[in-house]
């Protein structure tokens, strides 16, 4: 990921930046968010940001406001760049997103673009910009509630790419793709360092794994 050397500091970042408002879209620092554009206003957001500089920032819908034509937005999102792009025949836009880092949202623009836009600080996440120190993580832990789980829903992985995969690469990636819904993929998101995340994701799973052994399954995004 080459362009990360171009985002050294906060003060790289633009404060302006446009919005993506999606639940249960988690996006961190170094992992790759795909998305499946459609809508004329988010398909307009990111040719803007293809004639610029490339960032998006993605942010979830305040609880219970996912459905709203104007939700109110969580404090904490996470600016992405595009790193690739494909145009389909029926007008649509497969982008993939990689993460650069979580900013916190300071206030919303009054604007005429048919997207939303906000002043965001990066200044809380500054060690975003710094590749995460794993040496605390708990791996085996971790490994072992991801090989539980897939177990437990009868899915497979290619563990030889999990287990060369760097540990936050390994964090960062089982937490994008956890089924877990909006207000735990916040927690997530808002963890203030890679240790936490990986043990808040081990507990997220923990517990559902949990209520599938009683009967239940995991409550899906």
């Amino acid at each position: 990921m080459g362009f990360f050397g171009r985002y050294r500091t906060p003060a790289d970042l633009p404060q302006r930046i446009p919005v993506f408002p999606l639940a249960g879209a988690l996006l961190l620092p170094r992992a790759e968010l795909p998305l499946n554009i459609f809508e004329p206003r988010y398909l307009a957001m990111f040719d803007h940001a293809l004639s610029g500089d490339r960032l998006i920032g993605m942010i979830q819908p305040a609880a219970g406001e996912d459905v709203a034509e104007r939700p109110s937005l969580m404090k904490v999102g996470c600016v992405g760049r595009i790193t690739a792009y494909a145009e389909t025949a029926d007008e649509r836009m497969l982008v993939t997103l990689t993460g650069v880092s979580r900013f916190q949202l300071v206030d919303e623009l009054d604007v005429t673009t048919p997207y939303r836009q906000v002043i965001a600080s990066y200044h809380p996440f500054a060690a975003d910009l710094v590749a995460a120190v794993a040496q605390e993580v708990n791996r085996p832990a971790l490994l072992k509630a991801f090989r539980d789980y897939l177990d437990a829903n009868n899915m497979s992985a290619n563990w030889s790419e999990v287990d060369t995969a760097s540990t936050e690469m390994l964090v960062n990636t089982l937490s994008l793709l956890a089924p877990y819904p909006p207000d735990e993929k916040q927690a997530l998101l808002e963890a203030p360092d890679l240790k936490t995340r990986a043990d808040v994701l081990v507990a997220l799973t923990e517990v559902a794994l949990s209520r599938m052994g009683k009967g239940g399954k995991p409550r899906l995004q």
